[in-house]
């Protein structure tokens, strides 16, 4: 029982943390569009803590979405993305460097497609040279900062 309410506690937190954090993006006018620097994203190493953070991540994304006025192909496959990404950093969580390179990828496949069939941004090579771009810096660089942040108090906050 105590794990479990541990489990939802630690999904909930990171769900609200991902919406809190995209609403900040949102203000500063990066979180959506062509190139896109959510630090939310940043988030998406947590699975490498946590598999709480696999329904976290989803939730918080797919809330994100939604109030911030997203499309709905952007509401589904932007969130798919995100459950797409944490998975596969939870299937690596081995192999600490791997960490953001599932959600850089499947967002960088999944999201130029998203942004010309629901928003008609064109051409799609751009767009898949931009999320990249912003996957990497708020993924990959971010991310890897907070992992690195968090590894010294694993043991305390994941426990």
């Amino acid at each position: 029982m105590k794990k479990n309410v541990r489990y939802m506690t630690q999904a909930a937190m990171i769900a609200a943390i991902y919406v809190v954090l995209t609403f900040l993006a949102n203000l500063l006018g990066i979180a959506n569009g062509v190139i896109q620097v959510r630090f939310s994203e940043s988030l998406c190493v947590l699975p490498y803590f946590t598999p709480a953070a696999i329904p976290g991540l989803f939730i918080g994304c797919l809330i994100s979405n939604i109030v911030t006025g997203c499309a709905l192909p952007d509401i589904v496959f932007g969130s798919l993305a995100t459950l797409i990404g944490a998975l596969v950093t939870y299937a690596f969580r081995k192999y600490r460097w791997i960490a953001p390179v599932g959600p850089i990828a499947a967002n960088a496949v999944i999201i130029p497609f998203v942004l010309l069939y629901a928003y008609g941004i064109q051409p799609l090579w751009f767009s898949f040279i931009t999320v990249t771009a912003g996957e990497i810096i708020s993924c990959g660089i971010l991310g890897m900062l907070l992992l690195f942040a968090l590894e010294r108090y694993r043991s305390v906050i994941f426990r």
